[in-house]
């Protein structure tokens, strides 16, 4: 069984499910050879790189790397789970599946969703109603059009109004055989303090409905239309709603988000809304609140690159900074967009346009360096301010992942500061030997796991002369057989190694050490010679120590296992890529 689906019902569906005719819904194909190809949905491209083959029931893409199945083609297409998937073929193809029965509390949180979810959507119809129609949205119609939405573009964003009396939505809930509890539960009414009665959350206000990654709406936002506090509300969590979980505009733009592999963030509904407009289609907003680590995990699933734009001013670079310490963990390349002091996107579009906007864009710059900038400007004079500003600079260069851009930084923080760049190396792993030592402590008075390191290599401790490095089996982790083999693989085998940076290390690793090991073998033999591997791998003796023990294998050993392997661990991953997808959804 694989998660509740018995294995031989997702058999039937790969082997029986015609993949041709499900690509051909979303991309144009023409025939070359035994094979069909057409332009990437997942990645921007002039010339064709996208293969189909319906013998083998695969699809490939040979510029951005992504490939698999027919499940693998519509999770990534319509951002579906894999459980989402196998229904949706299962449904096509005619076949029963049955899914797991619920528990009584599964079921009964089931039926209040969907409860839930009913009664959102028929306040986002009564408000957009309002704002369409009624007389008494006429300010706020005015209000939009002076921004530039007009009727067109309200219907398109769903964009509505709430009445500006105390139980208008209410009523109409009431109309509609609405339970109040559920709206109440919504936060969309509130029960007045004398208990006589609800009155309404969104009053006087442009309404924003706040959708998940399925298209439910799920929650709203309300700006006021004039002077006032608060400028925005926001529906308070529910059971459908988790707003540090919940990015504004993701289900509209998250293809165009896979396609750059590259995600805006931006502060404002109405930032998100311009940039769409303008055809920037890959910006998402924060629902009211600081960019969090459920986010950062939410734009791990579709991007490599975050491009942070949020106002150009004290909170603003509070709110840049505070999401850097959230994205570089998490090795999402973190740049920011520098508007001039005063501007948002909305206001800069109306006053500049698209291409000075994409010029900005193409100058934005990683957020290390202008945090660098930053601290190194507002440091008090003499020695004490810049070693003070350089040990903040290295508390956040110790949460870079990669090795690269860590050596980078540090050299570029030695030029700016003129300390040696070997002290900074040092203070950088006292730094993240404190950081170890905590999480230790932490687990011994709590009893529970450790916080998650960010290191991205362990201290340079040089090994014992007697015990070659490389000679020492990983000290990080246990690997796995498959998960060692593979890693020696990508050492003694170029083709292999390509094949894994083409179609990225999460397609053949599961376990996130073997990924980590991957990456950096990837980028530390980029450009080496053949037969030159271990000479390269031994220069480094703190990262070849966290590897498999590799002199003690004969390199011929896996010749002309390569494109097996690869294959077999490319299945095994993405089973268990979807095992883990069905329980998080089960």
């Amino acid at each position: 069984m694989s998660g509740g689906i018995p294995d031989d019902k997702i058999q039937q569906m790969r082997d029986g499910f015609d993949i041709y005719e499900l690509v051909s819904r979303y991309v144009q194909l023409k025939r070359s050879g035994a094979n069909h190809v057409g332009l990437c949905p997942f990645h921007t491209e002039k010339s064709p790189s996208f293969s189909v083959n319906p013998g083998r029931q695969m699809f490939k893409c040979f510029g951005c790397g992504v490939g698999g199945d027919a499940f693998e083609f519509l999770m990534r297409i319509e951002g579906l789970s894999f459980p989402e998937a196998a229904q949706r073929i299962a449904g096509e193809m005619g076949i029963d599946i049955a899914e797991r029965k619920l528990s009584g509390e599964e079921e009964r949180r089931r039926q209040e969703c969907a409860k839930l979810q009913r009664v959102n959507a028929i306040a986002a119809e009564f408000f957009h109603r309002q704002l369409l129609d009624s007389p008494g949205a006429e300010n706020c119609r005015q209000y939009l059009n002076k921004r530039g939405y007009g009727r067109t573009s309200a219907s398109e964003y769903q964009l509505g109004y709430a009445p500006d009396s105390w139980d208008g939505l209410t009523n109409h809930l009431r109309q509609q055989g609405v339970d109040l509890d559920e709206a109440r539960t919504l936060g969309l009414i509130r029960s007045r303090d004398k208990g006589d009665g609800d009155y309404d959350l969104f009053r006087g206000r442009l309404i924003f409905p706040i959708h998940d990654l399925s298209g439910q709406i799920v929650a709203f936002g309300g700006r006021i239309l004039g002077e006032g506090q608060p400028k925005y509300i926001n529906s308070p969590e529910s059971p459908i709603y988790h707003k540090g979980q919940m990015l504004f505009g993701l289900y509209g733009a998250r293809q165009a988000i896979r396609q750059a592999a590259e995600v805006i963030l931006v502060e404002g509904y109405f930032d998100q809304l311009a940039l769409a407009r303008a055809g920037v289609e890959n910006a998402v907003a924060t629902c009211g609140t600081a960019l969090t680590a459920e986010h950062a995990q939410l734009i791990m699933r579709y991007a490599k690159r975050a491009l942070l734009l949020f106002d150009n001013d004290k909170a603003g670079r509070s709110a840049t900074f505070k999401s850097m310490d959230l994205l570089l963990p998490t090795g999402i390349e973190a740049s920011v967009i520098e508007l001039e002091p005063g501007d948002d996107p909305d206001s800069f579009l109306q006053k500049r346009g698209k291409e000075a906007f994409a010029e900005k864009r193409q100058a934005a710059r990683p957020v290390v360096e202008l945090f660098m900038q930053d601290q190194l400007a507002t440091a008090s004079i003499g020695a004490s301010g810049v070693s003070r500003a350089a040990q903040q600079v290295l508390e956040k260069l110790v949460l870079l992942p990669n090795p690269l851009e860590l050596d980078l930084s540090l050299k570029e923080l030695a030029r700016r500061t003129e300390i040696e760049v070997d002290l900074l190396r040092e203070q950088l792993e006292q730094i993240r030997r404190g950081q170890q030592e905590r999480s230790a402590r932490l687990k011994r008075t709590s009893g529970l796991p450790a916080a998650p390191s960010t290191e991205s290599a362990p201290v340079s401790v040089p090994p014992p002369e007697s015990v070659p490095a490389w000679q020492k089996p990983p000290v990080a982790s246990k690997l796995s057989p498959a998960d060692a083999t593979l890693l020696k693989m990508m050492v003694f085998q170029a083709e292999v190694r390509q094949q894994v940076a083409t179609q990225g290390v999460e397609a053949f690793f599961f376990d996130p050490l073997s990924c980590r090991l991957a990456e950096e073998l990837v980028t530390r033999l980029q450009d080496v010679a053949v037969g030159q591997e271990l000479t390269r791998l031994q220069q480094t003796p703190e990262f070849i120590e966290r590897l498999p023990p590799l002199l003690a294998n004969n390199p011929e050993e896996f010749a002309g296992m390569g494109q097996k392997m690869l294959e077999s661990r490319r299945q095994k991953t993405a089973d268990m890529r979807r095992r883990q997808e069905m329980k998080i959804h089960s």
